[in-house]
C-alpha cells in the first residue's frame, strides 16, 4: 500500500504543539516564549473555528502554567518532553488516498548531537502510541523541519542538512531519496544548498523555503544590503526555477541581531492551520508586507501575524514547535 505525506494546507484533525519546560533553554525569554507559543495555540484553535490543539507539556507543573495561558478548549497532554520542537521529534502522518492513515517515526540525535535532551529520543513513539494508528519506525536520523512538500510527492530540502555527516554519514543523496520515497511518498526532490546563517539545525528548509501551492515555492527576498542571507536566497531561487517551480517572493525580515549576532529570523516558519495561517513576525519593517504576500495563496484562511522573537531565542518558531495530524 502506497502512502504519501499530504501538504500542510490539507485539513487537519488536530495539531500537536510543544510548550517550553526548561528555562535554561530560553535565557531571559522563558516566560515570553511560553506566552508566544500559547498565543499560537489559541490562534490555531480560534475559539473552535480552527482545529483541535494538543499542547504537549513535560510535567504537571507545566500543565498548570499552560492552562493559565491557553483557551479552555485547548487540550493539555502531559508527556516527558525535552525540547519543544515537535516538527522534528513527533511522528509524521501519511495518507494512502483510500481511507488509510499511518504514522512514521524517525530516529533523532539532537540535531547532529548538538542538543540532546531527555525525552526527545522517544517522544515520537510515545505520541504515536496515543493515536492507535499503525506506525512505521525508521532506523535513520531525520527531522520533519528538514523537508516541505506540496502533497504531490514533490519535496524540498537543503544539502546542508540532509547530507550533513552528523546525521547519517553512510547515506548519500540517492539513498536518502529512496528512504523518503518508501516512508513519506517522495517522488521528486528539489535540493537547495545552504540554510539560513546561524541556524542550529544545520539549515532546515522550513526556515528558508515553503510550498504555498502545488509547484509553488515561497522564498524570501533580501530588501536591504545588510541582509546576511541574501546570497542564500538567491541561490535557492535559482535552483527552484531550474527545477521548474514557480517562485513566490516574500520579503525577508532582514538583519535581526541578538547580542550583536545575526539570528535566523524568518517568515517562512509559518504554520498553515484549518482556519488561519500563523506567521511569525519580529517587529521588523517588512512584517506587514510579508503577511500581505501570503494572502493570495490561502484564500478563506485568515493570515495572522504573531510575535515570535522570544520563541526564536530558543532556536525556532511556530512551524518548528508544531506537527499536524491530517484528516482522512
Amino acid at each position: 500500500m502506497t502512502f504519501r505525506m499530504p501538504a500542510e494546507w490539507a485539513p487537519h484533525d488536530w495539531t500537536w504543539i510543544g510548550f517550553p519546560t526548561n528555562p535554561a533553554e530560553w535565557p531571559g525569554a522563558f516566560d515570553g516564549a511560553r506566552e508566544q507559543i500559547a498565543a499560537f495555540a489559541n490562534a490555531l484553535h480560534a475559539g473552535g473555528k480552527g482545529e483541535e490543539v494538543r499542547l504537549v507539556v513535560a510535567h504537571d507543573e507545566d500543565a498548570r502554567a499552560a492552562r493559565d495561558l491557553v483557551d479552555a478548549a485547548v487540550i493539555i497532554v502531559v508527556a516527558n518532553l525535552g525540547d519543544v520542537w515537535l516538527r522534528d521529534t513527533a511522528p509524521i502522518a501519511v495518507l494512502n488516498g483510500t481511507g488509510g492513515r499511518a504514522l512514521v517515526d524517525f530516529g533523532f540525535n539532537g540535531w547532529g548531537g548538538k542538543y540532546r535532551m531527555p525525552g526527545d529520543e522517544d517522544i515520537g513513539a510515545r505520541l504515536a502510541a496515543t493515536t492507535g494508528l499503525p506506525t512505521s519506525t525508521q532506523n535513520w536520523v531525520f527531522e520533519g523541519g528538514a523537508i516541505d512538500t506540496d502533497g504531490t510527492g514533490l519535496f524540498v530540502t537543503t544539502e546542508q542538512c540532509l547530507l550533513n555527516p552528523n546525521r547519517n554519514p553512510d547515506l548519500d543523496r540517492g539513498k536518502i531519496e529512496t528512504l523518503l520515497a518508501g516512508s513519506l511518498g517522495l517522488s521528486d526532490m528539489l535540493w537547495l544548498g545552504e540554510g539560513l546563517l546561524n541556524d542550529h539545525t544545520d539549515g532546515h528548509v522550513d526556515n528558508l523555503a515553503r510550498f504555498v501551492g502545488p509547484g509553488v515555492l515561497a522564498l524570501p527576498v533580501a530588501t536591504t544590503p545588510d541582509d546576511p542571507n541574501a546570497a542564500i536566497y538567491a541561490d535557492a531561487r535559482a535552483r527552484a526555477k531550474a527545477h521548474g517551480l514557480a517562485v513566490a517572493d516574500v520579503p525577508s525580515p532582514g538583519l535581526v541581531l541578538v547580542d550583536g549576532e545575526p539570528i535566523p529570523a524568518s517568515y517562512m516558519n509559518f504554520y498553515v492551520g484549518n482556519a488561519a495561517v500563523i506567521v511569525p513576525i519580529y517587529g521588523q519593517p517588512n512584517d506587514q508586507a510579508a503577511l500581505d504576500a501570503f494572502r493570495p495563496f490561502f484564500p478563506g484562511r485568515e493570515i495572522v501575524g504573531l510575535r515570535s522573537d522570544a520563541i526564536l531565542s530558543g532556536g525556532g518558531s511556530f512551524h518548528c514547535c508544531s506537527q499536524q495530524m491530517p484528516s482522512l
